[in-house]
Protein backbone atom coordinates (compact mmCIF):
# COMPACT_ATOMS: atom_id res chain seq x y z
CA UNK A 1 0.00 0.00 0.00
CA UNK A 2 1.00 3.71 -0.99
CA UNK A 3 1.02 6.29 2.05
CA UNK A 4 0.94 9.98 1.84
CA UNK A 5 0.59 13.20 3.26
CA UNK A 6 -0.43 15.78 0.88
CA UNK A 7 -2.75 14.07 -0.46
CA UNK A 8 -5.75 11.85 1.96
CA UNK A 9 -8.07 10.55 -0.55
CA UNK A 10 -10.04 8.46 2.00
CA UNK A 11 -10.33 12.06 4.18
CA UNK A 12 -12.07 13.09 0.75
CA UNK A 13 -14.36 10.60 0.47
CA UNK A 14 -15.75 10.68 3.93
CA UNK A 15 -16.09 14.30 3.50
CA UNK A 16 -18.28 14.06 0.60
CA UNK A 17 -20.41 11.56 2.05
CA UNK A 18 -21.00 13.59 5.02
CA UNK A 19 -21.13 17.15 3.37
CA UNK A 20 -24.28 15.39 1.44
CA UNK A 21 -25.28 13.80 4.39
CA UNK A 22 -25.49 17.35 5.65
CA UNK A 23 -27.27 18.72 2.65
CA UNK A 24 -30.31 15.84 3.03
CA UNK A 25 -30.31 16.74 6.65
CA UNK A 26 -31.15 20.49 5.83
CA UNK A 27 -34.29 19.17 3.68
CA UNK A 28 -35.49 17.20 5.98
CA UNK A 29 -35.27 19.82 8.77
CA UNK A 30 -36.89 22.04 6.18
CA UNK A 31 -39.89 19.53 5.56
CA UNK A 32 -40.04 18.52 9.27
CA UNK A 33 -40.54 22.70 9.97
CA UNK A 34 -42.86 23.28 7.14
CA UNK A 35 -44.78 20.20 7.10
CA UNK A 36 -43.84 20.37 3.33
CA UNK A 37 -42.65 17.38 0.83
CA UNK A 38 -42.05 20.38 -2.04
CA UNK A 39 -40.42 23.39 -0.39
CA UNK A 40 -38.75 24.68 -3.67
CA UNK A 41 -39.13 23.66 -7.06
CA UNK A 42 -36.13 21.83 -7.00
CA UNK A 43 -37.28 19.03 -4.75
CA UNK A 44 -40.12 18.06 -7.22
CA UNK A 45 -40.28 20.18 -10.35
CA UNK A 46 -43.42 18.14 -11.70
CA UNK A 47 -45.22 17.60 -8.84
CA UNK A 48 -44.89 21.58 -7.92
CA UNK A 49 -46.57 21.89 -11.22
CA UNK A 50 -49.16 19.89 -10.39
CA UNK A 51 -49.85 21.44 -6.69
CA UNK A 52 -49.72 24.96 -7.90
CA UNK A 53 -52.49 23.77 -10.52
CA UNK A 54 -54.37 22.24 -8.07
CA UNK A 55 -53.98 25.23 -5.27
CA UNK A 56 -55.43 28.10 -8.22
CA UNK A 57 -58.35 25.70 -8.16
CA UNK A 58 -58.88 25.08 -4.62
CA UNK A 59 -58.64 28.74 -4.26
CA UNK A 60 -60.88 29.90 -7.28
CA UNK A 61 -63.95 27.25 -5.43
CA UNK A 62 -63.49 29.02 -2.25
CA UNK A 63 -64.02 32.30 -3.68
CA UNK A 64 -66.92 30.65 -6.16
CA UNK A 65 -68.35 29.40 -2.57
CA UNK A 66 -68.42 32.93 -1.16
CA UNK A 67 -69.76 34.22 -4.25
CA UNK A 68 -72.93 32.11 -3.74
CA UNK A 69 -73.48 32.51 0.00
CA UNK A 70 -73.56 36.45 -0.90
CA UNK A 71 -75.98 35.69 -3.69
CA UNK A 72 -78.09 33.23 -0.95
CA UNK A 73 -77.85 36.14 1.36
CA UNK A 74 -79.33 38.90 -1.68
CA UNK A 75 -81.79 36.60 -2.60
CA UNK A 76 -82.82 36.51 1.12
CA UNK A 77 -82.74 40.22 1.16
CA UNK A 78 -85.20 40.58 -2.19
CA UNK A 79 -87.19 37.75 -0.70
CA UNK A 80 -87.51 39.68 2.94
CA UNK A 81 -88.94 42.90 0.86
CA UNK A 82 -91.36 40.58 -1.77
CA UNK A 83 -92.72 39.24 1.62
CA UNK A 84 -93.32 42.26 3.42
CA UNK A 85 -94.81 43.33 -0.23
CA UNK A 86 -97.18 40.80 0.42
CA UNK A 87 -98.59 41.60 3.74
CA UNK A 88 -99.35 44.77 2.37
CA UNK A 89 -101.27 43.49 -0.79
CA UNK A 90 -103.57 41.67 1.59
CA UNK A 91 -103.91 44.14 4.11
CA UNK A 92 -105.39 45.57 0.85
CA UNK A 93 -107.50 42.66 0.21
CA UNK A 94 -108.86 43.32 3.23
CA UNK A 95 -110.04 46.53 2.86
CA UNK A 96 -111.34 46.10 -0.44
CA UNK A 97 -113.37 43.32 0.77
CA UNK A 98 -114.15 45.68 3.15
CA UNK A 99 -115.42 48.58 0.71
CA UNK A 100 -117.00 46.05 -1.38
CA UNK A 101 -119.56 45.24 1.72
CA UNK A 102 -121.65 48.70 0.07
CA UNK A 103 -124.66 47.75 1.96
CA UNK A 104 -123.44 48.88 5.34
CA UNK A 105 -120.77 51.06 4.68
CA UNK A 106 -120.48 54.69 3.75
CA UNK A 107 -118.66 57.73 2.24
CA UNK A 108 -116.93 58.34 4.99
CA UNK A 109 -115.85 54.57 5.48
CA UNK A 110 -115.02 54.24 2.01
CA UNK A 111 -112.65 57.32 1.86
CA UNK A 112 -110.89 56.21 4.88
CA UNK A 113 -110.37 52.89 3.42
CA UNK A 114 -109.16 54.79 0.37
CA UNK A 115 -106.44 56.67 2.03
CA UNK A 116 -105.30 54.04 3.28
CA UNK A 117 -105.06 52.11 0.15
CA UNK A 118 -103.11 55.28 -0.91
CA UNK A 119 -100.00 54.87 1.87
CA UNK A 120 -100.32 51.44 1.21
CA UNK A 121 -99.63 51.98 -2.14
CA UNK A 122 -96.56 54.61 -1.24
CA UNK A 123 -94.77 51.68 0.97
CA UNK A 124 -94.54 48.97 -1.86
CA UNK A 125 -93.37 51.98 -4.13
CA UNK A 126 -91.03 52.77 -1.63
CA UNK A 127 -89.82 48.92 -1.04
CA UNK A 128 -89.36 48.94 -4.40
CA UNK A 129 -87.10 51.56 -5.10
CA UNK A 130 -84.72 51.38 -2.17
CA UNK A 131 -84.19 47.81 -1.58
CA UNK A 132 -80.71 47.14 -1.94
CA UNK A 133 -77.85 44.78 -1.52
CA UNK A 134 -75.14 46.73 -1.18
CA UNK A 135 -75.15 49.69 -3.85
CA UNK A 136 -77.07 47.25 -5.90
CA UNK A 137 -80.77 48.12 -6.24
CA UNK A 138 -83.04 44.28 -6.54
CA UNK A 139 -86.66 45.24 -7.06
CA UNK A 140 -86.89 48.41 -9.02
CA UNK A 141 -86.73 46.30 -12.68
CA UNK A 142 -82.55 46.65 -12.73
CA UNK A 143 -82.05 43.61 -11.27
CA UNK A 144 -83.97 41.72 -13.96
CA UNK A 145 -85.42 41.82 -17.64
CA UNK A 146 -87.61 44.68 -18.54
CA UNK A 147 -90.77 44.13 -20.76
CA UNK A 148 -91.28 47.59 -22.67
CA UNK A 149 -94.63 47.95 -24.99
CA UNK A 150 -94.32 49.05 -28.35
CA UNK A 151 -98.00 47.91 -29.97
CA UNK A 152 -99.89 48.90 -26.52
CA UNK A 153 -102.77 48.56 -29.15
CA UNK A 154 -102.21 44.55 -29.16
CA UNK A 155 -100.73 44.17 -26.03
CA UNK A 156 -101.85 45.54 -22.46
CA UNK A 157 -98.95 43.89 -20.11
CA UNK A 158 -96.12 41.79 -20.49
CA UNK A 159 -93.79 40.37 -18.09
CA UNK A 160 -90.60 37.71 -18.58
CA UNK A 161 -88.50 36.74 -15.66
CA UNK A 162 -85.17 36.51 -17.68
CA UNK A 163 -85.29 33.01 -18.45
CA UNK A 164 -86.84 31.94 -22.14
CA UNK A 165 -86.84 28.12 -22.83
CA UNK A 166 -84.34 27.37 -20.11
CA UNK A 167 -81.82 30.07 -21.70
CA UNK A 168 -80.87 33.96 -19.88
CA UNK A 169 -82.71 36.27 -22.20
CA UNK A 170 -80.28 39.05 -23.94
CA UNK A 171 -81.65 42.53 -24.96
CA UNK A 172 -83.75 42.38 -28.30
CA UNK A 173 -87.24 42.44 -29.60
CA UNK A 174 -90.37 40.27 -28.39
CA UNK A 175 -92.56 39.52 -31.64
CA UNK A 176 -96.32 37.77 -31.18
CA UNK A 177 -98.15 35.19 -33.98
CA UNK A 178 -101.32 34.72 -32.64
CA UNK A 179 -102.05 30.84 -33.87
CA UNK A 180 -105.71 30.98 -32.28
CA UNK A 181 -107.95 33.09 -31.07
CA UNK A 182 -109.79 33.37 -27.93
CA UNK A 183 -113.07 33.67 -27.62
CA UNK A 184 -115.86 34.27 -25.17
CA UNK A 185 -118.96 32.12 -24.36
CA UNK A 186 -122.11 33.33 -26.02
CA UNK A 187 -125.99 31.49 -25.46
CA UNK A 188 -128.03 33.29 -28.49
CA UNK A 189 -131.64 32.45 -27.11
CA UNK A 190 -134.25 31.37 -28.91
CA UNK A 191 -137.72 32.62 -27.41
CA UNK A 192 -138.41 36.07 -29.57
CA UNK A 193 -140.48 39.16 -28.82
CA UNK A 194 -142.35 41.40 -31.57
CA UNK A 195 -141.76 44.71 -29.59
CA UNK A 196 -138.43 45.21 -27.07
CA UNK A 197 -141.32 46.79 -24.88
CA UNK A 198 -143.34 43.38 -24.97
CA UNK A 199 -143.95 42.09 -21.27
CA UNK A 200 -142.13 38.49 -20.56
CA UNK A 201 -143.67 35.99 -18.56
CA UNK A 202 -143.30 36.14 -15.00
CA UNK A 203 -140.90 33.56 -12.99
CA UNK A 204 -137.26 33.36 -12.32
CA UNK A 205 -134.12 32.46 -14.39
CA UNK A 206 -130.65 32.14 -13.34
CA UNK A 207 -127.26 33.09 -15.10
CA UNK A 208 -124.32 31.68 -13.37
CA UNK A 209 -126.17 31.28 -10.40
CA UNK A 210 -127.53 34.32 -9.70
CA UNK A 211 -131.33 34.14 -10.13
CA UNK A 212 -132.99 37.32 -11.72
CA UNK A 213 -136.68 37.26 -11.24
CA UNK A 214 -139.30 38.25 -13.14
CA UNK A 215 -142.19 40.25 -11.84
CA UNK A 216 -144.69 39.78 -14.70
CA UNK A 217 -144.84 43.95 -15.76
CA UNK A 218 -141.37 43.31 -16.59
CA UNK A 219 -140.65 44.06 -20.85
CA UNK A 220 -137.92 42.63 -22.55
CA UNK A 221 -135.64 45.78 -21.94
CA UNK A 222 -136.48 45.91 -18.57
CA UNK A 223 -135.46 41.84 -17.87
CA UNK A 224 -132.24 42.72 -19.59
CA UNK A 225 -131.67 45.77 -17.56
CA UNK A 226 -131.65 43.16 -14.65
CA UNK A 227 -129.35 41.03 -16.36
CA UNK A 228 -126.70 43.83 -16.53
CA UNK A 229 -127.20 44.87 -13.30
CA UNK A 230 -126.10 41.46 -12.04
CA UNK A 231 -123.22 41.46 -14.30
CA UNK A 232 -120.46 42.30 -12.15
CA UNK A 233 -121.40 39.23 -10.48
CA UNK A 234 -121.79 36.69 -12.76
CA UNK A 235 -119.96 38.23 -15.61
CA UNK A 236 -122.32 37.75 -18.29
CA UNK A 237 -124.17 40.56 -20.06
CA UNK A 238 -127.06 40.52 -21.95
CA UNK A 239 -128.30 42.34 -25.55
CA UNK A 240 -130.96 42.35 -27.63
CA UNK A 241 -130.14 41.18 -31.24
CA UNK A 242 -132.32 41.52 -34.16
CA UNK A 243 -134.63 43.81 -36.35
CA UNK A 244 -138.34 42.41 -35.37
CA UNK A 245 -138.59 39.85 -33.92
CA UNK A 246 -136.14 40.29 -31.31
CA UNK A 247 -134.46 37.99 -29.09
CA UNK A 248 -131.47 37.79 -25.97
CA UNK A 249 -127.67 37.01 -26.50
CA UNK A 250 -126.00 36.94 -23.48
CA UNK A 251 -122.06 36.82 -23.96
CA UNK A 252 -119.36 36.26 -21.08
CA UNK A 253 -117.30 38.92 -20.43
CA UNK A 254 -114.19 37.43 -20.07
CA UNK A 255 -112.31 35.60 -22.95
CA UNK A 256 -111.23 31.98 -22.09
CA UNK A 257 -112.08 28.57 -21.51
CA UNK A 258 -112.15 28.63 -17.50
CA UNK A 259 -115.08 31.21 -18.02
CA UNK A 260 -118.97 30.42 -19.10
CA UNK A 261 -122.30 31.26 -19.55
CA UNK A 262 -124.83 28.85 -17.31
CA UNK A 263 -128.56 29.68 -18.19
CA UNK A 264 -131.24 27.84 -16.40
CA UNK A 265 -134.70 28.92 -17.52
CA UNK A 266 -137.38 26.70 -16.04
CA UNK A 267 -140.20 29.10 -17.06
CA UNK A 268 -139.16 29.83 -20.71
CA UNK A 269 -138.29 33.27 -20.50
CA UNK A 270 -135.83 33.51 -23.08
CA UNK A 271 -135.15 30.20 -23.94
CA UNK A 272 -137.10 27.45 -25.01
CA UNK A 273 -134.88 24.75 -23.45
CA UNK A 274 -134.56 24.86 -19.92
CA UNK A 275 -130.88 24.48 -19.83
CA UNK A 276 -128.23 26.21 -22.21
CA UNK A 277 -124.82 26.40 -21.38
CA UNK A 278 -121.41 27.70 -23.17
CA UNK A 279 -117.86 28.33 -22.88
CA UNK A 280 -114.93 30.58 -24.46
CA UNK A 281 -111.53 29.16 -26.23
CA UNK A 282 -108.22 30.56 -24.92
CA UNK A 283 -105.64 31.96 -27.35
CA UNK A 284 -102.13 30.40 -28.27
CA UNK A 285 -99.54 32.13 -29.80
CA UNK A 286 -96.01 31.74 -30.70
CA UNK A 287 -93.84 34.21 -28.96
CA UNK A 288 -90.09 34.83 -29.83
CA UNK A 289 -87.19 36.42 -27.95
CA UNK A 290 -83.58 36.52 -28.11
CA UNK A 291 -81.39 34.62 -25.62
CA UNK A 292 -77.91 33.67 -25.08
CA UNK A 293 -78.82 30.87 -27.53
CA UNK A 294 -80.30 32.93 -30.24
CA UNK A 295 -83.70 33.91 -31.24
CA UNK A 296 -86.32 31.32 -29.97
CA UNK A 297 -89.99 30.81 -29.50
CA UNK A 298 -92.25 28.99 -27.12
CA UNK A 299 -95.69 28.58 -27.66
CA UNK A 300 -97.87 30.67 -25.25
CA UNK A 301 -100.96 29.39 -24.14
CA UNK A 302 -104.35 31.59 -21.98
CA UNK A 303 -105.94 30.57 -19.36
CA UNK A 304 -103.42 28.40 -18.07
CA UNK A 305 -103.96 29.95 -14.05
CA UNK A 306 -106.97 29.63 -11.85
CA UNK A 307 -109.84 31.52 -13.17
CA UNK A 308 -107.19 33.76 -15.52
CA UNK A 309 -108.40 34.83 -18.79
CA UNK A 310 -107.74 33.47 -22.18
CA UNK A 311 -106.12 36.45 -23.16
CA UNK A 312 -103.37 36.26 -20.21
CA UNK A 313 -100.86 34.00 -22.13
CA UNK A 314 -97.90 32.49 -19.99
CA UNK A 315 -95.58 29.80 -20.57
CA UNK A 316 -93.88 26.94 -18.47
CA UNK A 317 -91.24 29.55 -16.98
CA UNK A 318 -93.91 32.12 -15.85
CA UNK A 319 -93.33 34.72 -18.64
CA UNK A 320 -96.59 36.44 -19.41
CA UNK A 321 -98.40 38.84 -22.65
CA UNK A 322 -101.78 39.80 -22.18
CA UNK A 323 -103.33 40.51 -25.35
CA UNK A 324 -106.32 43.00 -25.99
CA UNK A 325 -108.94 42.15 -28.02
CA UNK A 326 -107.81 44.04 -30.92
CA UNK A 327 -104.59 42.15 -30.87
CA UNK A 328 -106.44 38.70 -30.34
CA UNK A 329 -108.71 39.91 -33.37
CA UNK A 330 -106.16 41.25 -35.76
CA UNK A 331 -102.95 40.04 -34.89
CA UNK A 332 -101.62 38.24 -37.92
CA UNK A 333 -98.36 36.84 -38.26
CA UNK A 334 -95.28 37.59 -36.12
CA UNK A 335 -95.62 41.26 -35.29
CA UNK A 336 -93.02 42.95 -32.68
CA UNK A 337 -94.86 43.66 -29.82
CA UNK A 338 -92.44 45.24 -27.44
CA UNK A 339 -88.64 45.54 -26.71
CA UNK A 340 -87.06 43.18 -24.06
CA UNK A 341 -83.98 44.96 -22.00
CA UNK A 342 -82.11 42.65 -20.16
CA UNK A 343 -80.47 44.11 -16.86
CA UNK A 344 -80.08 40.66 -15.04
CA UNK A 345 -77.78 40.07 -11.61
CA UNK A 346 -74.47 38.12 -13.14
CA UNK A 347 -73.48 35.72 -10.54
CA UNK A 348 -70.53 34.00 -10.72
CA UNK A 349 -70.77 30.38 -9.10
CA UNK A 350 -68.18 28.52 -10.29
CA UNK A 351 -63.87 28.45 -10.26
CA UNK A 352 -63.72 28.79 -14.13
CA UNK A 353 -64.81 30.96 -17.07
CA UNK A 354 -68.36 30.47 -18.46
CA UNK A 355 -69.61 29.45 -15.23
CA UNK A 356 -71.91 31.57 -14.59
CA UNK A 357 -75.96 32.26 -14.33
CA UNK A 358 -77.95 35.36 -14.52
CA UNK A 359 -80.86 35.97 -12.04
CA UNK A 360 -83.57 38.13 -12.78
CA UNK A 361 -86.00 39.94 -10.61
CA UNK A 362 -88.40 42.06 -12.38
CA UNK A 363 -89.73 45.84 -10.98
CA UNK A 364 -92.15 44.99 -8.08
CA UNK A 365 -93.71 48.74 -8.06
CA UNK A 366 -97.21 49.71 -7.98
CA UNK A 367 -97.76 50.37 -11.88
CA UNK A 368 -96.31 46.86 -12.46
CA UNK A 369 -98.23 44.58 -10.15
CA UNK A 370 -101.56 42.93 -11.03
CA UNK A 371 -101.59 44.29 -14.51
CA UNK A 372 -103.57 43.02 -17.41
CA UNK A 373 -106.86 42.20 -15.20
CA UNK A 374 -109.38 45.14 -15.51
CA UNK A 375 -107.76 47.21 -18.77
CA UNK A 376 -105.65 49.96 -18.17
CA UNK A 377 -105.50 49.44 -14.16
CA UNK A 378 -102.96 48.31 -11.51
CA UNK A 379 -102.07 48.44 -8.28
CA UNK A 380 -101.50 51.99 -8.36
CA UNK A 381 -104.94 53.06 -9.74
CA UNK A 382 -106.81 51.06 -7.08
CA UNK A 383 -110.27 52.95 -6.32
CA UNK A 384 -112.58 51.57 -3.72
CA UNK A 385 -114.70 54.71 -3.13
CA UNK A 386 -117.34 52.90 -5.61
CA UNK A 387 -118.96 49.39 -5.89
CA UNK A 388 -117.34 48.61 -8.94
CA UNK A 389 -113.96 49.32 -7.76
CA UNK A 390 -113.95 47.99 -4.99
CA UNK A 391 -114.55 44.29 -7.03
CA UNK A 392 -112.17 45.59 -9.54
CA UNK A 393 -109.66 46.13 -6.61
CA UNK A 394 -110.08 42.39 -5.36
CA UNK A 395 -109.64 40.68 -8.94
CA UNK A 396 -106.29 43.22 -9.38
CA UNK A 397 -104.61 42.53 -6.46
CA UNK A 398 -105.73 38.78 -6.91
CA UNK A 399 -103.81 38.91 -9.50
CA UNK A 400 -100.65 40.96 -8.04
CA UNK A 401 -100.59 38.65 -5.30
CA UNK A 402 -100.42 35.72 -7.53
CA UNK A 403 -97.53 37.78 -9.44
CA UNK A 404 -95.38 38.52 -6.66
CA UNK A 405 -95.79 34.62 -5.52
CA UNK A 406 -94.62 33.43 -8.78
CA UNK A 407 -92.09 35.92 -8.00
CA UNK A 408 -90.62 34.99 -5.06
CA UNK A 409 -91.28 31.32 -5.83
CA UNK A 410 -88.60 31.30 -8.82
CA UNK A 411 -86.39 33.30 -5.73
CA UNK A 412 -86.88 30.85 -3.43
CA UNK A 413 -86.55 27.60 -6.35
CA UNK A 414 -82.92 29.70 -7.76
CA UNK A 415 -81.76 29.67 -3.79
CA UNK A 416 -82.61 26.26 -2.96
CA UNK A 417 -82.03 24.34 -5.67
CA UNK A 418 -79.71 25.92 -7.72
CA UNK A 419 -76.95 27.95 -4.90
CA UNK A 420 -77.13 25.99 -2.09
CA UNK A 421 -76.73 23.06 -4.33
CA UNK A 422 -74.22 24.32 -5.49
CA UNK A 423 -72.59 25.11 -2.56
CA UNK A 424 -72.33 22.08 -1.43
CA UNK A 425 -71.41 20.75 -4.67
CA UNK A 426 -68.02 23.11 -4.34
CA UNK A 427 -67.56 22.21 -1.03
CA UNK A 428 -67.25 18.46 -1.94
CA UNK A 429 -64.80 19.34 -5.06
CA UNK A 430 -62.81 21.66 -2.69
CA UNK A 431 -62.42 18.75 -0.16
CA UNK A 432 -61.37 16.24 -3.00
CA UNK A 433 -59.32 18.44 -4.77
CA UNK A 434 -57.57 19.17 -1.62
CA UNK A 435 -57.02 16.19 -0.19
CA UNK A 436 -55.22 15.52 -4.05
CA UNK A 437 -52.84 18.71 -3.69
CA UNK A 438 -51.86 16.90 -0.04
CA UNK A 439 -51.06 13.82 -1.19
CA UNK A 440 -48.56 15.65 -4.24
CA UNK A 441 -47.21 18.85 -1.62
CA UNK A 442 -47.61 17.72 2.11
CA UNK A 443 -44.95 15.28 4.18
CA UNK A 444 -45.31 12.37 5.37
CA UNK A 445 -44.26 13.03 8.67
CA UNK A 446 -44.13 10.03 10.09
CA UNK A 447 -41.60 8.60 6.72
CA UNK A 448 -40.09 12.05 7.51
CA UNK A 449 -38.92 11.79 10.31
CA UNK A 450 -37.54 8.21 10.15
CA UNK A 451 -35.31 9.63 7.65
CA UNK A 452 -34.17 12.42 9.52
CA UNK A 453 -33.34 9.90 12.43
CA UNK A 454 -31.41 7.94 9.56
CA UNK A 455 -29.18 11.18 8.36
CA UNK A 456 -28.93 12.28 11.85
CA UNK A 457 -27.43 8.94 12.51
CA UNK A 458 -25.34 9.03 9.23
CA UNK A 459 -24.06 12.37 10.11
CA UNK A 460 -22.15 11.76 13.29
CA UNK A 461 -20.83 8.52 12.01
CA UNK A 462 -19.49 10.06 9.11
CA UNK A 463 -17.98 12.93 11.22
CA UNK A 464 -16.56 10.04 13.58
CA UNK A 465 -14.84 8.49 10.68
CA UNK A 466 -13.53 11.86 9.11
CA UNK A 467 -11.86 12.43 12.00
CA UNK A 468 -10.40 8.95 12.09
CA UNK A 469 -9.40 9.66 8.37
CA UNK A 470 -7.73 12.63 9.12
CA UNK A 471 -5.46 10.96 11.66
CA UNK A 472 -4.06 8.05 8.37
CA UNK A 473 -1.32 10.18 7.55
CA UNK A 474 -0.07 10.39 11.05
CA UNK A 475 1.02 6.91 9.84
CA UNK A 476 3.86 8.19 8.45
CA UNK A 477 5.40 9.80 11.52
CA UNK A 478 6.00 5.49 12.16
CA UNK A 479 8.67 4.98 9.15
CA UNK A 480 10.42 8.11 10.53
CA UNK A 481 10.32 7.58 13.95
CA UNK A 482 11.85 3.86 13.12
CA UNK A 483 15.01 5.42 11.23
Amino acid sequence: MSLRINTNLAAMEALRNLTATNEGLTKSISRLSTGLRIVTAADDPAGLVVSESLRTQILGIDQAVRNSQDAINMTKTAEGALNEIHGLLRSMRALAVHSANTGVVDINVLNANQAQIRSTIQSIDRIAKHTAFGDKKLLDGTAGALASITRPDYVSSMFFGGVFNGNSVVSGPITVNVTTQATRAVVNTDVTYTNVTDIVPAGSLTINGVTILSSGSDTLQSLVAKINDVASTTGVTAEIVGSGPFSVRLVQQTYGSQFSVNLVDPNGILNSNPTASAAGTDAVANVSVTTTAGVETVTFTGGRGPRESGLVLTDGSGNSITLTENGNLNMSGATQVGQLQAGAVHIQFGPSVNQAVQLSIPSVFASDLGTGVVPGESIATLDVTTKQGAENAIRIIDAAIDQLSRIRGELGSFQKDFLESNVRSLSVARENLTATESQVRDADMASEMTEYTRLQILQQTGMAVLAQANQLPASVLQLLRGQ
